[in-house]
């Protein structure tokens, strides 16, 4: 079953904001359900499109490029650290992984701006 802990978390903050920080993006980490890791970016350089919209880490090659594209891929590698697992087999209905992961672009109520 996947779970999440605070220890977790912060054993991969160092990794996930050195990316935050190369790129020049700032963001927050959180859990959620004890199951996800998640990053809300807030503001930054890179331009990825809606101002507000969850990324399907499944799909970042296919819809986002460049620095974007570069940037997703690295984030996602630090999500995941050196530990992450998965074993999920959707055709029986099987999920076994360490962790969830998303990436939230801005919240509802404060959307993702770019700065110069």
């Amino acid at each position: 079953m996947a779970y999440v802990s605070q220890e977790m978390k912060k054993q991969l903050a160092p990794g996930i904001k050195a990316v935050l920080k190369k790129y020049n993006v700032k963001g927050s980490i959180s859990v959620a359900n004890h199951m996800s890791l998640v990053v809300t970016l807030n503001a930054g350089a890179i331009d990825f499109g809606p101002n507000t919209h969850d990324v399907n880490t499944y799909w970042i090659d296919s819809h986002y490029t460049g620095k974007a594209r570069n940037f997703l891929n690295e984030l996602k590698t630090a999500l995941e650290g050196p530990d992450f697992f998965n074993n999920d087999d959707s055709m029986t209905d099987y999920f076994h992984r360490s962790h969830y992961i998303d990436i939230k672009v801005g919240k509802w109520n404060k959307p993702y701006t770019v700065t110069a």
